[in-house]
Parts: structure tokens; C-alpha cells; sequence
């Protein structure tokens, strides 16, 4: 693995670490569409506005979300393949 390749993974991996992000993670992808708006998430989590956009940007910045601007709502859902390439890191044979 190169160096350049461990740090995007540990960025991503570290993504993902926060309890709050894992729930967002899983709340976009278990929705109808597979992607859900920022406005819907807020209550879920029972956080802010502010809150919920800071870890959706995280994520985003990780390439784990892919977000989509419509009118004055953001819109997220999952890259493809962004959860299952970590998973293969995790299983890869050494």
C-alpha cells in the first residue's frame, strides 16, 4: 500500500469513527431514494442544523457522501463503492 493511499484511507476510516456519522451513514442509506436532505436528518440525530452539516461535510470531504445541491437544500447520498472498498481494506489478505 503507498503512502498516499493509507493516508486517504485514514482519513476515511477516522470519517467514520464518530458515533453520529455512522448513524448518518446509516439513515442516508436506508432511506427510499438512498439519499436523504440535510433537513431531514436533523431530527433524528436530535442535533442542530450546524452539527448535522459539519458531519456531512466531514464525510463528504472523505469521499464517503457525494452532495447535491438543489434549490436552497443540500442533498447526500453514498458514493459507490466508498463503504465497500474500506471493507475490503479490512479483509484484504496480507
Amino acid at each position: 500500500m503507498t503512502a498516499s493511499r493509507a493516508e486517504d484511507l485514514s482519513r476515511q476510516f477516522k470519517a467514520i469513527a464518530d458515533p453520529n456519522r455512522l448513524r448518518l451513514i446509516s439513515l442516508i442509506s436506508s432511506s427510499a431514494a438512498n439519499e436523504a436532505c440535510v433537513c431531514d436528518l436533523t431530527e433524528p440525530l436530535d442535533l442542530g442544523q450546524p452539527t448535522v452539516s459539519h458531519h456531512l461535510k466531514i464525510l463528504v470531504d472523505a469521499g464517503i457522501l457525494h452532495r447535491e445541491k438543489r434549490g436552497v437544500w443540500a442533498y447526500f447520498s453514498l458514493v459507490p463503492g466508498a463503504l465497500d472498498s474500506l471493507a475490503g481494506v479490512l479483509t484484504e489478505a496480507q
